[in-house]
């Protein structure tokens, strides 16, 4: 049991026999009343993002996931085969439980899978990855008024929007969070 006042983002909560993940929280004191968390929530098993609030120190389960340092191999299908660092063991992860994170995959890199209890709830990507751009179209200098902007397609098929210098071949430096360019690598 945790304690909401001991909330943090990124811990794993069960709420209501349901797994989540916490997005954000904010301790809030109004003028009159007990004080209380509003706490984002974003269940691990659909990606959905849901507000919940709760008493100040009220006790909730807080779950235990299992972190797997794992390497991507290569997609089949609907699936994407991971290995163990470890064991050496080959797993199948479905697509749907990846969500966005298959933008930003490349083959043999390493990922942090994450378990609860037996089951697989998601992945970990490092911060920045570094992709080349397939398909661009040529940035045409004085066509904007200010910097200006255009869309490149990535060796794993994500659209980002880069600056108009960038050209097909470049390799990005991509932040897998928000999915913004950084800086060409």
């Amino acid at each position: 049991m945790i304690s909401t006042n001991e909330i943090k983002s990124g811990i794993a909560l069960l709420v209501d026999k349901v797994l989540y993940s916490v997005v954000s929280y904010e301790h809030v004191k109004p003028g009159k009343g007990q004080a209380f968390v509003r706490v984002r929530l974003k269940r691990l098993d659909t990606g959905q993002v849901v507000e919940k609030t709760f008493k100040s120190n009220e006790k909730l389960e807080n779950a235990f996931l299992d972190n797997k340092k794992m390497q991507y191999l290569y997609k089949a299908g609907d699936e994407y085969v991971f290995m163990d660092n470890e064991t050496f063991e080959q797993l199948e992860i479905k697509k749907d439980v990846l969500g966005d994170a298959i933008n930003w995959m490349q083959e043999n890199m390493d990922i942090t899978v994450k378990m609860y209890k037996t089951k697989i709830v998601g992945i970990e990507l490092p911060t920045f990855v570094e992709l080349k751009v397939i398909e661009t179209e040529p940035g045409i200098k004085g066509n904007t008024a200010s910097g200006g902007s255009k869309t490149a397609k990535l060796e794993t098929g994500a659209v980002v929007r880069v600056p108009l210098f960038i050209e097909t071949g470049d390799v990005l430096k991509v932040d897998t969070r928000t999915g913004d360019y950084i800086t060409r690598a």
